[in-house]
């Protein structure tokens, strides 16, 4: 059966049964856990924590209509995002740091089924166009077993899968047909930096192999509503670090070479010194906002390496006092609408 382009994936695997074997096979990955490349073989289900400090419950922070993602996710009512508390990866440089690497935060906060359920309709019912999982990696049994039970009770928005892409190519293949939109990141083309910025050794394959699969499934195209958001779809995003360290060029070389010239591209100049890179002398290389020459030649690689209509440039002087949550407020952590409209 070909399912309908206008209509989330996840409904159909529903009604065939399927949407319950892939829950079963995920929860296999679990214990011992291989839910990412770490592969930390951690007991989830018996209660170890693994790498990423969290169990088989799910962990959320945060969900709340997000307006400042790209225009074609956010629209005009917003992308009803949903923070995972905690990650698998270490960024030095985390702009949500305080909620994925303060794992004692969200000690007592694990949340059931159910829960998860109710968040996915709560956002449905504010008029979001998708439900968008924010660092989903680590958690993703849980939220499939929640889309589920979402489904069960009514809820049909498109799902977005919004990824450091450092993800286990097993597992986004049992996403096949769940996740209508990837939105992964490429964050370094050099291992050299994958090491040192995110603490892994092998950041640039991972992610090349993750991305490689995510444009297979839903490929260059995009499939948009008649309000102009993203029904279908693959957009990576390259966020321009200092001196060089994301490669842009390199990644979007590899992208056009291997993939495709067409593949959605959302290039983002919101970088500031947080987290571990503001420490005084501990990462120089980061110690600095990305200069208007960097920001130059990442624009003119861009030109070079990308064909077509789906791309996305941030505002290289706005973008970094933009784009600062505050998760202290968890039902507000970004700003209103209006704050994100162009002046």
């Amino acid at each position: 059966m070909t399912r309908r382009a206008d209509r989330p994936g996840s409904l159909r695997l529903h009604r065939e049964g399927v949407l319950t074997r892939r829950i079963e096979a995920l929860e296999t990955l679990l214990d011992p856990c291989a839910l990412c490349p770490r592969a930390c073989r951690a007991l989830r289900r018996s209660g170890d924590l693994g790498t990423c400090a969290t169990g088989p419950l799910p962990v959320v922070a945060s969900w709340t209509p997000h307006f400042g993602e790209e225009p074609v996710i956010s629209g005009r009512r917003g992308s009803g995002t949903v923070f995972l508390a905690n990650c698998n990866l270490r960024c030095v440089f985390c702009q949500n740091h305080d909620i994925s690497q303060k794992p004692r935060t969200f000690r007592d906060s694990a949340m059931t089924d159910e829960d998860l359920a109710a968040i996915h309709l709560e956002l449905q019912d504010r008029g979001c166009h998708n439900v968008n999982w924010v660092s989903p990696t680590h958690q993703v049994p849980a939220l499939v077993r929640g889309l589920d039970l979402a489904i069960r009770r009514g809820f049909g928005l498109p799902l977005v899968y919004n990824t450091n892409a450092y993800d286990s190519v097993e597992v986004l293949r049992l996403l096949d047909g769940v996740v209508d939109v990837y939105l992964p990141d490429l964050k370094y083309a050099d291992p050299a930096a994958g090491r040192e910025c995110s603490r892994v050794p092998d950041y640039p394959d991972r992610a090349r192999e993750a991305i490689r699969e995510m444009f297979l499934q839903v490929g260059d195209r995009w499939t948009l509503s008649p309000d102009g958001t993203l029904l279908r779809g693959l957009l990576v995003r390259i966020l321009v670090l200092p001196n060089d360290l994301a490669g842009v060029e390199e990644s979007l070389r590899w992208i056009a070479e291997e993939l495709s010239p067409r593949v959605g591209i959302s290039l983002m100049a919101q970088y500031y010194p947080t987290h571990h890179a503001a420490q005084p002398g501990r990462y120089p290389l980061l110690q600095r906002p990305i200069s208007a020459g960097e920001w130059d030649r990442a624009l003119e690689a861009l030109e070079r390496w990308t064909a077509g209509d789906h791309r996305y440039i941030q505002d290289f002087r706005e973008a970094p006092g933009y784009y600062r949550p505050d998760f202290s407020d968890s039902e507000k952590p970004f700003p209103d609408l209006d704050d994100f409209l162009p002046r």
